[in-house]
């Protein structure tokens, strides 16, 4: 992208012009992080799981420093890119919880794991809450630092942002539904454990199609 093609991906010039700039330095420590990141999970020893979460989460703050969340200076930029660093780390928590809570159901299953297994999925609904509320109010504030108050329907960053708002809308009512209505009935109605495992595998598809379309507008001018 900042040069004419593949052939500049092992241009010197090029890499030292990228690195120059404020989104190099970033991505740099991005990668840097990423390696380290990768040897931490192939070592696996049980005492440095806290540092592959430490490690993951610093990849995500990372983000926050790029794209529209840097697009001011002073205060009001810091406390953007606060902002939306709290945004990526409550959706990293929340969509990232979401696998483990699949596995959790089914060790749950086993009497060996069940203890362990209900113990990490009550953890993960009670402070799952607190995720989704920090998701909406910081992607709330972070739209309204980009846009303001105005709505340009017309432009397609808009039009995505809007498909991703219906999306996460969806997500939130299968996560209450699952929670509020599912979990109380596990016991009580044979149908309520397969259905929460489906609903919660749907969860886990809108995530991915919510992920790609930020991904997409993420990198487009909002108007």
């Amino acid at each position: 992208m900042m040069g004419s093609g593949w052939r500049d991906v092992i241009n010197p010039q090029i890499w030292l012009a990228v690195l120059g700039t404020s989104f190099g330095s970033i991505w740099l420590w991005q990668i840097f992080l990423s390696v380290v990141t990768l040897a931490v999970l192939l070592l696996k020893p049980r005492p440095l799981q806290s540092m592959l979460m430490i490690l993951a989460a610093a990849q995500l703050i990372l983000l926050a420093g790029v794209g529209h969340a840097a697009m001011r200076e002073g205060i009001v930029g810091g406390l953007q890119r606060l902002n939306h660093a709290v945004h990526l780390l409550s959706a990293g928590w929340w969509v990232g919880g979401l696998l483990p809570l699949l596995m959790c159901m089914r060790m749950a299953q086993k009497p060996r794991w069940r203890g362990s297994a209900i113990t990490a999925m009550m953890r993960f609904s009670r402070y799952g809450h607190l995720a989704v509320a920090a998701v909406i109010l910081s992607g709330l504030i972070n739209s309204l630092m980009i846009l303001g108050w105005s709505l340009p329907l017309e432009s397609n960053y808009m039009r995505f942002l809007l498909v991703k708002v219906a999306f996460v809308a969806v997500m939130v009512i299968i996560a209450l539904y699952n929670r509020y209505f599912l979990v109380p009935r596990f016991n009580r109605m044979p149908t309520a454990t397969k259905q929460f495992i489906q609903l919660t595998w749907l969860e886990v598809i809108l995530s991915v199609v919510v992920l790609l379309a930020v991904s997409i507008f993420a990198t487009w001018e909002p108007y």
